[in-house]
């Protein structure tokens, strides 16, 4: 995806592919005969934070590494707007995993880079120009709010500002979906919160669709809109954060508002 240098944070929202919605009909994924998602229907709307939760073991982390095409499904299908892609092999499928951004409660930086290194990695696989690179990675750290830390080595920076770079890295080619794989849960209460009104301010700014899977209740009812509980590998029961949490259909879902 190419981009013009000179393009500031407001136009971010007119260069991304657009996604309607992300919709599973039926998938389903075994390992070793063990069922990990069993039969999941649902549906996540464009331009809002969505939220997956469930203790460990309920299928999250492997629910969304098949929304974002690190795997596919055993079975069923995936579609992002109208468009199938869990059928989609090669050029295809490495094309379509570059219009999305992911970030994890290990950070997966390069310990060898500096801060504005990890940033502009992405930038260089996708071919960009050392200018047009310094652009972008310039914009990006104001962004995260992390301008004072562009030539910091990693073992310099607290859990906290590891996560703004690796936020920075995951959207810098604009993505329009940012995964997030319990991506506080190796944080402080504190900096969880930091974490989680950055997320909420960039998700508003950028209008992008944020997919975040936690085993924690709090950072749901902070900054999502929709939820959905897995128990099992199942979705068992999904809807507004209120109405779910307010009002749990489910031993699943009460067992989390219980604590």
């Amino acid at each position: 995806m190419k981009y013009h240098s000179d393009c500031g944070l407001e136009d971010m929202r007119a260069m991304r592919y657009h996604i309607s919605m992300i919709r599973l009909w039926h998938v389903s994924k075994q390992y070793a005969g063990l069922t990990a998602v069993d039969n999941v229907d649902l549906t996540i709307n464009d331009d809002c934070i969505f939220g997956i939760i469930g203790k460990s073991g309920a299928g999250k982390s492997t629910l969304l590494r098949i929304m974002s095409l690190l795997e596919p499904p055993g079975s069923g299908e995936l579609y992002y707007g109208a468009e199938r892609v869990d059928t989609l092999k090669g050029k295809e499928l490495l094309l379509k995993r570059r219009q999305m951004g992911m970030i994890f409660q290990n950070f997966n930086l390069f310990s060898s880079r500096n801060v504005s290194g990890n940033i502009a990695y992405p930038l260089e696989i996708a071919g960009l120009s050392k200018k047009e690179i310094r652009a972008r990675v310039e914009e990006l750290l104001y962004l995260v709010q992390i301008t004072d830390k562009s030539k910091s080595r990693l073992r310099e920076l607290s859990g906290g500002q590891k996560q703004r770079v690796a936020i920075a890295r995951a959207l810098a080619v604009n993505p329009r979906v940012l995964f997030c794989d319990e991506a506080t849960s190796a944080l402080d209460p504190q900096t969880t919160r930091s974490i989680l009104a950055l997320i909420r301010d960039i998700q508003e700014k950028l209008q992008i669709t944020v997919i975040l899977v936690t085993h924690q209740m709090e950072v749901i009812r902070a900054v999502c809109r929709q939820v959905a509980v897995m128990d099992c590998g199942r979705v068992v029961e999904s809807g507004s954060v209120e109405s779910v949490f307010n009002s749990p259909k489910t031993d699943a879902a009460k067992n989390l508002v219980v604590g």
